[in-house]
């Protein structure tokens, strides 16, 4: 068996959708385990660049089937759209399956998603993408959901709409003063892409297991990152999944102990986007050099990311919650021209030293971080290919970043194209 999990260490945005890529190269199954089109991989390819949203990151590669789990959701017009644009690119997607108990967003979902952001004190920084609202209704079961596999039945998805709008007119009159939604107008707008798209419905719990059980290689890909799961990350600044390794299993229907590998990926440095704590969080020039040489900015909405300095806390907890096995680090050559790096090694609270990020938030916002200050190595690192050839000071300071996760080094990405790897 050789299974898997990729992993974002800190608030996504780490730079998953490469290193998924570039294990795709060697895998026979590569799984999207949570989320929806909230998230944004980006993949490098011969000067070409793929943004995806909702297809898995191997979908490059014509010889691994991709899949999304059934802890994922679909947006039918979002998803149509990916796939035509690959095609158009000359990526087919034959490789594609989808899981039939995938949750589908509906029109109402990203309607209640931005009213419920506008009326929030201060809101969450969502992506209305309606992510929140339909894990809230597969979570209520009750008026029943549309999921994936009723794209394929026009006179069920009709009714599951009507039971559905008997309920949310109510709320979008009642609470937000907004006209109601026709059933018809709905069922319009989702039934011709969803039903172009329900050719990649399977049942991917069977799917998924006969590859394991045939000592396939399967790559499970998670979207977000740790520290936006909706149980152990900054909550209420989180998504509505479960981002962490354990989100494999139930995303997909496999059990713990088929995960035989976890990679850890993390930035070199600290971003994240929207409202929430970041204890390094840099708002001056050197932040401003980090978001402009990273560019930083998402890949689902645009917004700037706020950016700092890396926090060694979150990475070592990072691991611990994941069981890690190993660390991609990316994005280095960001901090090519940086004399000194500080690197936050513990946080301050209450007069004691903390190594790991406390579970409250209300600690974590008061918690200081604490530096120490590593040397830079001002030169480019875009054309290194081996570990050997990197500066010593950006040795050091990668040592340093696996030390202080406590798990081995295995990947350092030197820029955004596939073949700017340093492979350890």
């Amino acid at each position: 068996m050789s299974t898997v999990v990729v992993v974002g260490a800190q608030w996504g945005d780490e730079g998953k959708g490469k290193i998924t890529d570039l294990l795709a190269e060697d895998a026979d199954v590569v799984v999207r385990y949570q989320g929806g089109n909230n998230a944004g991989h980006t993949v490098v390819v011969d000067g070409q660049t793929f943004r995806l949203h909702l297809i898995p990151s191997g979908i490059l590669h014509p010889d691994c089937l991709c899949v999304m789990g059934d802890g994922t959701l679909i947006d039918p017009a979002t998803l149509l759209e990916e796939v035509r644009g690959l095609q158009a690119r000359g990526i087919g997607c034959e490789n594609l399956r989808i899981g039939y108990n995938a949750g589908v967003i509906m029109p109402y979902h990203r309607l209640l998603d931005g009213l419920m952001e506008e009326a929030g004190r201060g809101g969450l920084g969502t992506t209305r993408r309606g992510i929140g609202p339909a894990y809230a209704d597969k979570a209520a079961r009750i008026p029943v959901p549309v999921r994936f596999r009723d794209l394929q039945d026009p006179e069920g998805l009709r009714r599951l709409i009507v039971e559905q709008l008997a309920v949310k007119n109510r709320v979008l009159s009642g609470v937000y003063d907004h006209p109601p939604l026709d059933p018809e107008q709905v069922f319009a707008e989702v039934w011709e892409p969803g039903r172009q798209i329900s050719q990649y419905a399977a049942d991917i719990r069977l799917l998924v297991q006969q590859a394991v059980a045939e000592n396939k290689r399967v790559v499970f890909e998670g979207a977000q990152g740790t520290f936006l799961d909706l149980d152990y990350g900054t909550f209420p600044y989180v998504t509505s999944s479960h981002p962490v390794a354990g989100g494999a299993c139930l995303g997909t229907g496999i059990g713990p102990t088929q995960v035989d590998e976890v990679l850890l990926v993390c930035k070199a440095y600290t971003t994240r986007v929207g409202a929430g704590v970041l204890p390094t969080e840099c708002e001056d020039a050197f932040g401003e050099t980090m978001r402009v040489r990273g560019a930083e900015f998402g890949t689902t909405t645009g917004r700037p990311r706020r950016c700092g300095w890396l926090d060694g806390v979150v990475l070592r907890t990072a691991a611990r919650l994941n069981g890690a096995t190993g660390l991609a680090v990316t994005k280095l050559d960001v901090l090519d021209e940086f004399a000194t790096i500080p690197v936050c090694v513990g946080y301050r609270l209450d007069g004691q030293v903390l190594d790991t990020v406390p579970a409250w938030l209300g600690d974590l916002e008061r918690a200081e971080p604490i530096y120490e200050e590593m040397e830079g190595w001002q030169q480019p690192l875009g054309e290194v290919r081996s570990w050997e050839a990197l500066p010593a000071q950006a040795r050091t300071y990668l040592e340093r970043m696996s030390e202080l996760a406590g798990v081995p080094l295995k990947i350092v990405s030197v820029g955004h194209a596939r073949h700017q790897t340093v492979r350890r």
